[in-house]
């Protein structure tokens, strides 16, 4: 099994001759003020045979972008739709209305359920939402190696969970960005990160027994991000110091063969 960066939180994984993506997305500019076409993102290297979403706020699940990528009739794996009014759920409303617009063949699946597509047996296990929308993790294995997805998850007290069932992990993608969020529907504002920060990625990798831990949900370049969204100056630099040696930064478009 090998891994591509797309860009942002988005992954290529391949195997067996299919390819699965998580999180792709093209097109972030709800999140990205100084968002460019193409220039901090990549698209998969071949028609996409499944894809997994973490949540649906929109740089996280593109349906656009998945409707163009993916085989006829390929499977889109998401969590349950956000509870209450839509004040409530104000921050996934977009994602699911294109998702019923481009008739993707989107399933919902529950925690600790398991699908086998192709050569990936793929599972969802528990993840904190840092705005308090549903969100999945992915756990994903094939060729006889296993990789975490950790979309944009807080730290919890899931990991030991996750890490009895399925520790040890060749990779765990981890967001590293540690962004405050200042939002007008969530006041009082909090000052804790809404999503990993450096250390709490480490920490959350070293539970989790990974051979690597790859920064996700981050830009070197930092491009403009809309008001309120305060993230760390250096997440993959940071992620380095409390990480040590089990860290492995790649840009976008770099490939992580796991068999090696």
């Amino acid at each position: 099994m090998r891994v591509r960066r797309l860009g942002w939180a988005g992954l290529e994984i391949e195997a067996g001759g299919k390819r699965l993506v998580i999180d792709y997305v093209r097109d972030i500019s709800p999140l990205f003020t100084g968002w460019k076409p193409g220039k901090w993102l990549a698209v998969p290297t071949g028609q996409v045979d499944a894809a997994l979403v973490t949540h649906l706020h929109r740089d996280h699940t593109d349906a656009p972008a998945l409707a163009e990528v993916l085989a006829p009739g390929a499977p889109v794996l998401r969590p349950a739709p956000g509870h209450g009014d839509d004040v409530d759920n104000m921050t996934t409303l977009l994602a699911e209305s294109e998702l019923t617009g481009h008739r993707l063949a989107a399933t919902v699946v529950d925690v600790w359920s398991t699908r086998e597509i192709g050569p990936f047996r793929v599972t969802a296990v528990p993840a904190v939402d840092g705005l308090g929308d549903p969100q999945l993790n992915w756990v994903v294995e094939a060729d006889g190696q296993r990789l975490f997805h950790g979309g944009d998850t807080m730290f919890h007290g899931y990991w030991w969970l996750i890490a009895r069932r399925f520790s040890p992990f060749d990779a765990a993608f981890l967001p590293a960005n540690g962004p405050v969020v200042d939002a007008p529907h969530l006041q009082p504002p909090s000052p804790m990160p809404a999503a990993l920060d450096p250390r709490q990625a480490a920490a959350a990798a070293e539970i989790l027994d990974a051979r690597y831990v790859v920064p996700i949900h981050y830009e070197p370049e930092q491009p403009d991000k809309i008001a309120g969204y305060v993230e760390v100056t250096d997440p993959a630099g940071e992620l380095r110091e409390h990480a040590g040696a089990r860290a492995r930064v790649l840009a976008v478009g770099e490939w992580l063969d796991l068999t090696t």
